[in-house]
């Protein structure tokens, strides 16, 4: 019998969704890294220390972290356009109010509800593009677009946040936000469908509760690993308070009649493979933008732009494989072949970039950034788009902040440890060949990123492998999705189709 799937009906201007959803996510991505430039100077104007700037960053990263899924949430039940409008307000507020700060305290609150509106927009962004792309071939090229920007976002946070330090001040990495936002916010208002379907509009109390405090928790054991140690009772003890809290949230949403995340969405082969390669990706490259831009600027001696514009390539080769992957290779070999070469290609960057010394010319660098662009952007937009392919539209908020979660922790993960290894093998190195000259410390720090390459070159690897043994066969997927499109109603008319939310997403 011949089965017309369901879908959903395409907006006239859904280009112009694409490029309103992309610039709202460029600004959640790229606000993780655009800071970090400014740290020196925002530091020398505030005048906190040394050991209190990691909550700049810190802060942003714990209530993003630990409120996706509430965000995700939210989205699916008062309306994904509704809340992106609503995190768009609130995260340009935010961003103004950090950028006026006149002490340490109220710049760290200003980060800290900037990561909260990014938790309600970056899933709100996601699924407007997860229901407005439906057709296999505009879905394809949509997620490549908005996976190239997940991938780049971080180096086109050093770049901006190198142009605005050097030629304004550093509280223009904040207020440039409010421009960004008040962009997307319009476009936003007069794009986006202003229909609205609720589903569940009810929270369960107790699921909120174990999920933010489980991700909170996991997020701030991590980020405390390198100024604490991993002995620290504040490391391990808020890791093993994550690790009940999370299993006693998916026991939760075993039995809740309104759960915070249908385990369906994950318990999917090809959806969890997604989000273990976007976790995966997010900590390997970490050893991309933290110890190359340490080295970059302290070894090389490049300025905050030149750094900034250094990453260039990198961002080139994501955006030109992205499309090449998710429109020509993804549908032919599938996102099982496609995702591990990625990683494999991500490892390879960090093998090169392990050959690094002190007198390397750029185009060494370059050699590891041309890899790490087509590595990144042959993992991101297919798992991306994979890990939201099949979820029924009440869910499309829950899925896409499991996409952002993966993300986000994986930075997490990411920093700590990669942090922590190279932080012991620069100690380690310089104990080793005293006394501590300026010499001996520099190469020491050379070799500690050097240490750091290697092991995110094994993350990578690893990712490859699990990447390539989860992810189902084009075989498999297309008789699920034939299986799916037979149970679906035979045919459903455009405007039938425009609201019925619960109807899964098919492509591919």
């Amino acid at each position: 019998m011949s089965v017309t799937p369901v879908v959903a009906q395409e907006s006239k201007h859904r280009w112009w969704v694409l490029a309103t959803v992309a610039l709202a996510q460029l600004m959640v991505v790229l606000d993780a890294t655009i800071v970090n430039i400014a740290m020196p100077s925002a530091q020398a104007d505030l005048g906190f220390s040394d050991n209190d700037r990691q909550w700049v960053v810190t802060a942003y990263a714990l209530a993003f972290g630990s409120l996706l899924l509430l965000g995700g949430r939210l989205a699916d039940m008062f309306g994904r356009r509704r809340m992106f409008l609503i995190g768009l307000v609130g995260f340009a507020l935010a961003s103004a109010l950090g950028g006026a700060s006149q002490s340490f305290s109220m710049l760290v609150g200003a980060r800290a509800l900037q990561g909260a509106f990014a938790a309600v927009l970056a899933p709100a962004a996601l699924s407007v593009l997860t229901t407005t792309f439906t057709l296999p071939k505009e879905r394809a090229r949509a997620f490549g677009v908005f996976g190239a920007i997940a991938g780049m976002g971080g180096a086109i946070g050093l770049m901006l946040g190198g142009y605005l330090t050097e030629n304004f001040n550093w509280r223009w990495n904040l207020y440039v936000n409010v421009i960004i936002a008040a962009i997307a916010f319009v476009a936003g208002t007069m794009l986006l469908s202003k229909v609205v379907v609720r589903h569940h509009n009810q929270l369960d109390l107790s699921s909120i509760l174990l999920a933010s405090g489980g991700l909170f928790l996991l997020v701030f054991g991590f980020s405390q690993a390198e100024p604490k140690g991993w002995s620290s009772p504040e490391v391990w003890g808020s890791l093993a308070a994550s690790v009940v809290l999370l299993v006693g949230f998916v026991l939760r949403q075993r039995t809740s009649e309104f759960p915070l995340l249908p385990l369906s969405i994950v318990q999917d082969r090809d959806r969890g493979a997604s989000f273990l390669a976007i976790l995966v990706a997010g900590s390997g490259m970490f050893g991309v933008f933290l110890f190359l831009t340490y080295y970059l600027q302290l070894t090389l001696g490049y300025s905050p732009v030149q750094t900034g514009t250094a990453f260039l390539p990198m961002i080139v080769f994501i955006v030109i494989t992205a499309q090449v992957q998710n429109n020509l290779l993804v549908p032919r070999f599938g996102p099982k072949v496609v995702v591990p070469i990625g990683m494999a290609l991500g490892a390879s960057a960090m093998l090169v970039f392990t050959t690094l010394v002190a007198g390397s010319p750029y185009w060494h660098v370059l050699i590891g950034l041309i890899l790490m662009g087509i590595g990144m952007g042959s993992i991101m937009p297919p798992s991306f788009q994979a890990a939201t392919l099949g979820v029924p539209r009440s869910s499309a908020g829950a899925a896409s902040a499991m996409v952002s979660t993966s993300q986000q922790v994986g930075g997490a993960i990411g920093t700590a440890v990669l942090n922590t290894i190279a932080a012991t093998a620069a100690a380690a190195y310089v104990s080793d060949h005293l006394p501590a000259t300026p010499d001996v410390v520099a190469a020491g720090a050379i070799h500690s990123f050097s240490v750091a390459y290697s092991w995110s070159a094994g993350i990578f690897v690893l990712g490859a492998i699990v990447t390539a043994s989860l992810f189902r066969t084009r075989a498999d997927r297309a008789a699920r999705l034939e299986a799916a499109a037979q149970a679906a109603p035979a045919t459903v008319s455009a405007s039938d189709a425009s609201s019925d939310d619960d109807a899964p997403v098919l492509a591919h």
